[in-house]
């Protein structure tokens, strides 16, 4: 193998392990943006059940003061 050769193969390598670099990386913040999805859904359906508990409250409040 010659010079030039040699040079082209290493930069094929190189070219190489910087897609596989990033498309962990892609698959790595794919990962981390749905957690945060799934976090963000559980928030918000916490959040909706502790409006409805205290509508309830409210109403209940308001109910035995009539």
């Amino acid at each position: 193998m010659n010079q030039s050769q040699s040079a082209c193969s290493q930069a094929g390598e190189t070219k190489c392990q910087a897609q596989e670099k990033a498309s962990c990386i892609a698959e790595k913040a794919s990962n981390a943006a749905q957690s945060a999805k799934e976090s963000c859904q559980e928030a918000g359906q916490q959040l909706k059940a502790k409006a409805q508990d205290a509508t309830e409250a409210a109403k209940s409040t308001v109910g035995a003061h009539k």
